[in-house]
């Protein structure tokens, strides 16, 4: 797929135009959720930042081009001065795009990206994942304080679960603003993608390298192999992202493993000298299953990257991958990074 480049500007089109461009490629548009660094990355590389994102960003893909849709910095009051500012993992419902960033929760209308709610709390920090429940609550995945939590949209608090099995507030003070540049590590679980299954809802544990249910916790999906991020349900098939580059299939009913997808970049583009990067953010739309994948960042947590074995080799580019799921042959790539965007979390309908 060769991708036509387009000047980077904001769009708001209505649902008719969306539906022409749709018509046209006969390809479902999609947006793909994320955040762009503070500067050069080669700056990054020879300094001690491991995280410098300073702006969210939500570009508008139909397969042919690329535009900015959204871009974003977080308020004053929700972030430390050195934090990192990023789109982390959103959900699409309905008319409306739930996003975060690290310590704010935000529900977008679409396309025109009005905001219909915001939330902010003292306790977000290091949010991964937000999604809405069949109350019209959300759920948010507090990955910093092991927790996933249930909110009003105004902000009130319904319910915690600390996905490690801890009394959180019997380790950490909860009179301290933790978004305010708290660090937090090393987490134990790192809970960072919400699903449901029916209604039962389930969220993935980065570190523990499975997933949960919130009503159940015994009710455990052991994925296995290396960190994992994504839990998409597709039907009767549950997938998983690990960061080392593969998908693992689950069947919904018995939570069993049906399958597990190493994957690679189209043939024109493999090369055994190529790191294909942070694999995360899964969409599956007909026949096809796009995946993001992010150019590798510096890290001082380097166990967390100690699956590559770089050797000076070349860093793919921050892109999205098509597979399909006959094989899992990659067809198509859209490199991402001369549209702003160096990190990819979540890829949804648009």
């Amino acid at each position: 797929m060769t991708v036509t480049v387009t000047e980077r500007t904001h769009i708001h089109a209505d649902d008719a135009d969306r539906a022409r461009v749709a018509e046209r490629l006969d390809q479902r548009p999609l947006y793909v959720v994320g955040g762009r660094q503070r500067s050069d990355r080669s700056l990054l590389d020879n300094s001690d930042s491991w995280y410098g994102y300073g702006t969210g960003v939500i570009l508008f893909v139909d397969g042919s081009s690329v535009v900015s849709a959204k871009e974003y910095v977080s308020r004053p009051g929700t972030h430390g001065p050195d934090d990192a500012i990023l789109f982390k993992c959103a959900s699409r419902h309905g008319d409306s795009l739930l996003c975060c960033t690290q310590t704010e929760v935000i529900e977008y209308a679409v396309p025109r990206f009005d905001e219909r709610a915001y939330v902010s709390l003292p306790i977000f920090n290091d949010v991964h994942h937000a999604v809405r429940t069949p109350d019209d609550t959300f759920l948010v995945a507090v990955s910093g304080l092991e927790l996933v939590v249930e909110i009003r949209r105004d902000g009130s608090i319904v319910r915690e679960w600390n996905v490690a099995g801890e009394d959180t507030w019997a380790i950490h003070d909860r009179a301290v603003d933790y978004r305010q540049g708290v660090n937090t590590k090393p987490h134990h679980s790192h809970p960072n993608h919400l699903f449901f299954i029916d209604q039962e809802p389930f969220v993935t544990r980065f570190e523990t390298r499975d997933a949960i249910s919130l009503a159940d916790p015994q009710r455990r999906i052991d994925v296995g192999g290396e960190r994992i991020h994504d839990g998409l349900v597709a039907g009767d098939r549950l997938l998983f992202t690990s960061v080392d580059g593969h998908v693992i299939e689950f069947e919904t009913t018995t939570l069993r493993e049906i399958g597990r997808h190493r994957l690679a970049r189209r043939a024109d583009n493999r090369s055994n000298s190529v790191v294909l990067g942070w694999c995360r953010g899964l969409y599956v739309d007909g026949e096809h299953c796009w995946v993001g994948f992010s150019r590798i960042r510096p890290t001082k947590l380097r166990q967390t990257v100690s699956w590559i074995r770089t050797g000076g080799a070349e860093q793919a580019p921050t892109r999205i991958a098509r597979y399909r799921l006959s094989d899992w042959v990659c067809d198509a790539e859209i490199d991402l990074e001369p549209f702003g965007l160096n990190a990819v979390f979540t890829i949804a309908p648009a």
